[in-house]
Order: structure tokens, then C-alpha cells, then sequence
């Protein structure tokens, strides 16, 4: 942990640094089901400004609203301060869409689909785009099939 985060936390009482180091842990890693939507460029960076502002947030809070507040409250606030400072850390509009969006499919990613002859195939996807119709959130992905040069797209409505 960087040494003004460690001073930080040194300085109070109410978050723990296993807390901050669980939570980056877990997002730094790939888990089963989860990659980590963070790029390794960003990671040192977001792991000092995410703890910072998470540590100065706790600060402003009153004694009440810390006796209110539980783990998982403040586990949600900790994620949604690391996915937001990563947000403006990134370069590009993909490296957004898979903050936002870390469970959909990501460029080079290997999908498999089934015709109507029954057969499998497997395309690559190698484009996403998002997109808004009204206040509705679509995510356009741009496919090519692995066995030929066939390209193909769908969309998914994305959660908001």
C-alpha cells in the first residue's frame, strides 16, 4: 500500500486496510466467472486515488451515519469510488465499456454459437460499440467467424 494511503488510514479508525486491499485484490484478479475490467496501466495509480478519496469520504461522516453504515455499505462505496476514478484514468472508449460493463464479452473474446443446422461455430469478437436509442443503452458487438470470413453483429440492452 502506497505510504500516504498507510498515514491515511493510520490516521483514523473507521476503515481498515484489509478492507482497501481485499477490494483491490479482488478486481485485480481474475475470478471464475469475473475478469478484471482494470487495465494494468491504471492499476497503481487507481489503487492510491480510490483509496485516497474512499479514505477521505469516510472522514466527512458523521458518528451516527458510521454506526448506520455496514460492511457491505461500505464495500459498495469502495467499488463504486474505484470504478468511477477508473473511468477518468482510461484512454479509450473500450476500456470504459469494459469498466462499465465487466461481465459482457470484450474484443478477441472467443464466442460459440449454434446454427440452424444444429452446428456449432465460433466467432471472435472484434468490435464493440455503445450506444443510446432514447434512455435505453445498447452495446453493439461486431463478430467474425473463426472458420471463414464471415462477419456478423448483434446487441445487447445494457443495464443503466
Amino acid at each position: 500500500m502506497h505510504p500516504e494511503i498507510e498515514i491515511k488510514l493510520r490516521k483514523q479508525s473507521y476503515i481498515e486496510a484489509e478492507m482497501i486491499e481485499s477490494a483491490f485484490n479482488f478486481w485485480f484478479s481474475d475470478n471464475q466467472h469475473l475478469r478484471s475490467p482494470f487495465p494494468f496501466y491504471i492499476r497503481e495509480q487507481l489503487q492510491f486515488e480510490a483509496s485516497k478519496k474512499f479514505i477521505d469520504w469516510a472522514a466527512i461522516l458523521t458518528e451516527k451515519a458510521k454506526k448506520e453504515i455496514n460492511d457491505d455499505i461500505l464495500a459498495e462505496k469502495l467499488e463504486e469510488i474505484i470504478f468511477e476514478t477508473a473511468l477518468q484514468m482510461v484512454l479509450t472508449e473500450d476500456e470504459k465499456i469494459t469498466i462499465r460493463y465487466p461481465f459482457m464479452p470484450r474484443k478477441g473474446d472467443h464466442l460459440n454459437q449454434k446454427n440452424n443446422e444444429n452446428v456449432e461455430k465460433t466467432s471472435i469478437v472484434t468490435d464493440r460499440i455503445y450506444y443510446k436509442k432514447g434512455d435505453e443503452a445498447f452495446l453493439k458487438v461486431k463478430l467474425k467467424d473463426t472458420t471463414g470470413n464471415n462477419e456478423w453483429e448483434t446487441e445487447f440492452e445494457l443495464p443503466e
